[in-house]
């Protein structure tokens, strides 16, 4: 069966490409579609969680394995999840990704690559718009076929050239050519968000609807994205941020409200602040009123504070866990 892929006939060939590859069906295809193009100079990213015991390390042979066999150097490292989570209070699935990242800018760093391909689809694509609507996201998002993450300190370019195909379409596409990948049988546990809104959540509401869920969640976010990029638009035009990367109060209480939150969003986002949601947003609204307290605590340490007529973004001072004297 053909996979009609637009990216694999259009993108340069002959650039150098990293590639995350889990092993899994997904990334797989990715490694193979991309051979069968005739993408030469890929660089294959491999990272052993250190979740899974002596499965992980079969992962990491099978995908050294198949980058050989493909003619792909590959890189291998291995982070020790679980220990990251409890030492910095975070879950797994958010020290995995933050593994991840971190790997890939040393691959980045060490192949003097900054773009990345992923092997996401359609179907992660509905998962994770449907989390980000849960979780007070600032309007129905979900990812871009090309974007540009900070990784690790390092912009990186991820590319997701499968993001238009659906999840049994690359596997049937696998098995029609007699591929083999590795089953994560961690996937099919209930413990991860991702797990049970794949497993328990889209499958309900397809049985409620009588629809397939995941096409209406990714066409919201399809019409969300046209709205940002107007809004993005808008943010421009406005101009609120100064030269010295603050913004300028007098200038965001001129704009209407819906201009005004989509600026301290913009701002903070472009600053790097993780985990932005619509009511973080909103508590840094109430800073345009100089009744208000001065300053909002945001994730990851981060601080908005309204002072001289400008916002400031700065970061809390940490205390050493040993003498107490800031790090």
């Amino acid at each position: 069966m053909p996979l009609p892929v637009p990216w694999f006939h259009d993108a340069p060939k002959r650039r150098r490409y990293l590639a995350g590859v889990s092993g899994g069906a997904d990334s797989v295809a990715l490694l193979h579609l991309l051979h069968r193009h005739g993408f030469r100079d890929v660089v294959v990213c491999h990272l052993d969680h250190g979740l899974r015991g002596q499965a992980s390390c079969e992962d990491a042979r099978f995908v050294q394995k198949l980058a050989g066999d493909l003619g792909y150097p590959c890189e291998s490292g291995k982070a020790e999840v679980k220990s990251l989570a409890e030492d910095k209070g975070h879950s797994i699935e958010t020290s995995a990704r933050e593994a991840r990242h971190a790997f890939f800018a040393i691959c980045s760093r060490k192949y003097r690559c900054p773009r990345l391909l992923l092997a996401h689809h359609f179907d992660d694509q509905a998962e994770t718009v449907l989390w980000n609507l849960l979780r007070g996201s600032r309007g129905v998002s979900g990812m871009k076929e090309v974007q540009l993450l900070p990784m690790g300190g390092r912009p990186m370019e991820c590319i997701r050239p499968l993001l238009s195909r659906r999840r049994p379409e690359l596997r049937a596409w696998l098995e029609s050519r007699s591929l083999i990948w590795r089953e994560d049988a961690t996937n099919a546990e209930p413990f991860a968000i991702r797990n049970r809104i794949r497993h328990e959540v889209l499958p309900l509401l397809a049985d409620i609807t009588r629809r397939d869920p995941a096409e209406s969640l990714v066409r919201s976010a399809e019409a969300g994205a046209e709205r940002h990029a107007i809004e993005a638009w808008a943010v421009k035009q406005a101009a609120a941020v100064d030269p010295q990367c603050r913004l300028h109060l007098p200038k965001l209480k001129s704009l209407p409200p819906a201009l005004q939150s989509a600026c301290i969003y913009d701002f903070l986002r472009t600053s790097a602040v993780p985990d932005l949601s619509r009511e973080a947003v909103l508590r840094c609204m109430e800073l345009l009123d100089p009744e208000a307290a001065p300053a909002v605590n945001l994730p990851a340490g981060h601080i908005l504070r309204r002072r001289a007529g400008r916002l400031v973004l700065t970061k809390a001072v940490q205390a050493s866990p040993r003498s107490g004297t800031p790090v």
